[in-house]
């Protein structure tokens, strides 16, 4: 059970990979509908931290809560609780969009009533309707992206986690994107989104930076700011970045 709307919460969590540290201590939390950055270089423990957070990889030591489910003794119900839209992979790009919104909604266990309920909802929204049969390479890149995000929260997941999913995606379908974040953050849906567009991160009710495996900031864009006597996101994440000794991931 999800208490004190918190939709995340970790205590001391680490990852070591033999003798390497990837994640090393982080403690922070995330509340229902709140839309987190998760930020840092390359090499800073982000795809680490989130393979942990989705159930996909077991913490070494600490402790983590996503959707209220321990993310050590029961990953499985967090995959069903949760939504992942990455840049690398969302949809398969061979089916047609209406063939991905069923595959996916049978994949986090909707019925077949409510998907197709649902479906139908869904193109109107997006205004797809002429692309219910188009297979998704066709698309441009854009509304691909406008069609995963959707399908990630297809089945109304307590969060959604996000892993750079902007890339390559020109400024205008960017800030169509960032709208459907919001519209999904008013309905109550936690947004847990990795970037590396520093505006993007002035959109986030707060933001993390991660340096070598520790979370070296946390707050919101604004105090971040005036706690760095930065411009912007960008001068703060630079100022925190340069510290870091290692590179990769």
């Amino acid at each position: 059970m999800i208490m004190n709307n918190i939709v995340i919460e970790t205590e001391n969590l680490t990852k070591r990979f033999g003798k390497f540290t990837a994640v090393d201590s982080i403690s922070f939390n995330v509340r229902k509908g709140e839309i987190f950055g998760f930020l840092g270089a390359n090499g800073a423990g982000k795809t680490t931290a989130m393979r942990m957070l989705c159930g996909l990889s077991k913490p070494t030591s600490g402790k983590g809560t996503v959707a209220g489910y321990d993310i050590t003794r029961r990953p499985e119900p967090i995959k069903r609780n949760i939504g992942y839209m990455s840049q690398r992979f969302s949809l398969y790009e061979d089916l047609k969009v209406w063939e991905n919104i069923r595959l996916f909604g049978g994949i986090y266990g909707m019925s077949d009533s409510q998907i197709a309920e649902k479906t139908n909802e869904l193109l109107h929204t997006l205004d797809f309707g002429k692309d219910r049969n188009t297979p998704v390479k066709a698309l441009p890149l854009g509304r691909k992206q406008k069609l995963a995000f959707s399908v990630a929260i297809f089945h109304e997941p307590k969060i959604v986690f996000l892993d750079e999913p902007t890339g390559g995606v020109d400024p205008a379908a960017r800030r169509q994107f960032w709208e459907l974040i919001y519209d999904a953050s008013d309905r109550g849906i936690a947004v847990f989104v990795t970037t590396h567009y520093m505006d993007e991160a002035e959109y986030c009710n707060r933001v993390s930076i991660m340096v070598d495996g520790r979370i070296k900031a946390l707050d919101t864009p604004d105090k971040l700011k005036c706690q760095y006597n930065a411009d912007s996101m960008n001068d703060v994440f630079t100022h925190i970045a340069r510290t870091a000794e290692r590179t990769g991931e």
